[in-house]
């Protein structure tokens, strides 16, 4: 008796397997290219490869890698190995634009391999990634990887401006400084204050949409408390703060969450007098000493770019920097739609120049 239940057992074990066997190799594609768009964390992909052998085939198959999205390429600082790596060079190999930036980044800010990192990135930016284009136009602002000699402002607001065109809000944020100060282009403060009010509305506008989606997965009472939190405890990041208007801080792209995780966790060593940006959601770090430029009112904080400095402003530092009646003595609050951010200036180099 016990030997026919497991004949049956075995029978339907079997059976399954076959149904699945019968399936087409291009249908099973189609539907991993779907799954690696969408997974929230690359465990969930990894879960799929380690299923079975035929699954584990198909999901390396270029089409799939191909198609593998930011969340899927999210790797943690601390789960860095070499099959994380190589996953992410198979990725690049498959013509994957998002592995091709984020392996990027990765090799130049954090193995210090900065030809292939910048290639890399070079690589992205010319398929039109827009976080691609911003990156390269920050080692271009900053000379990063070489010496300050390095630096071409040009290079970095033609950069900015082609991000800033594909819809990127810091690279549209950054333009607007650039102009508002004549950074690296001919001034224009009208053009610059524009940008800079046409930033703030598109991330209003993205805060907008991912509460409502936030909101449509809540029951209704939930979302009223939450939104009486927030209005009387002001959480949240502010914009346009003439207006009154907060919204949630914004979510920082995968790979500048690595990039602080790998410096903070000490599973890589920043140089000796090195600093990271300042802004929470960047994680840059310094290529050479003195590279990025400090705040010109409280000098505690540093910046690799006008953008990281304006975002920071208004997320926590606005609140924190001092001393304030020499703030209120250099007009700190002239920076028109970006709620007046101290300047930043130069650290340790021959050029006194001061942004903001």
């Amino acid at each position: 008796m016990l030997q026919r239940k497991k004949q049956r057992t075995s029978r339907k074990i079997t059976d399954k397997s076959d149904l699945f066997d019968g399936v087409p190799d291009d249908l099973v594609v189609s539907i991993l290219c779907k799954l690696s768009s969408s997974v929230s964390r690359p465990t969930d992909f990894v879960n799929i490869l380690l299923t079975c052998k035929r699954l584990n085939r198909l999901g390396l198959h270029p089409l799939v890698l191909s198609k593998a999205g930011p969340k899927a390429l999210a790797v943690k600082a601390q789960n860095w190995s070499d099959s994380a790596h190589r996953f992410l060079k198979h990725c690049v190999s498959a013509g994957n634009i998002e592995a091709c930036y984020t392996l990027g980044m990765i090799r130049f800010y954090c193995l210090q391999n900065r030809g292939s990192g910048a290639s890399l990135m070079a690589k992205a930016a010319m398929k039109s990634h827009a976080p691609a284009l911003y990156s390269l136009a920050v080692i271009q602002f900053n000379g990063s990887g070489g010496s300050k000699n390095n630096k071409d402002l040009r290079a970095g607001v033609a950069l900015c401006a082609r991000a800033a065109f594909l819809g990127h809000v810091d690279a549209l944020r950054e333009l607007g400084h650039c102009l508002q100060d004549g950074y690296g282009v001919r001034q224009n403060i009208t053009e610059g204050r524009r940008l800079l009010i046409q930033a703030n509305a598109r991330e209003l506008a993205s805060s907008l949409n991912t509460i409502v989606k936030r909101q449509l997965k809540q029951q209704h009472q939930r979302r009223l408390n939450y939104q009486h939190y927030a209005y009387m405890t002001g959480s949240g990041c502010p914009l346009l703060s003439d207006f009154g208007c907060n919204v949630p801080v914004p979510e920082g792209h995968p790979v500048n969450v690595f990039l602080k995780e790998w410096f903070e966790l000490g599973v890589g060593e920043l140089g000796q007098g090195l600093r990271l940006c300042s802004h929470r959601g960047c994680g840059r770090p310094e290529t050479r000493a003195h590279e990025f430029r400090r705040c010109s009112v409280c000098g505690t904080v540093n910046y690799c770019s006008r953008g990281c400095q304006a975002l920071d402003w208004k997320l926590r530092h606005k609140v924190e920097c001092g001393p304030m009646e020499r703030w209120q003595e250099e007009g700190g609050n002239g920076n028109g739609g970006d709620g007046g951010a101290g300047g930043m200036e130069e650290v340790g180099e021959a050029e006194d120049l001061a942004i903001g």
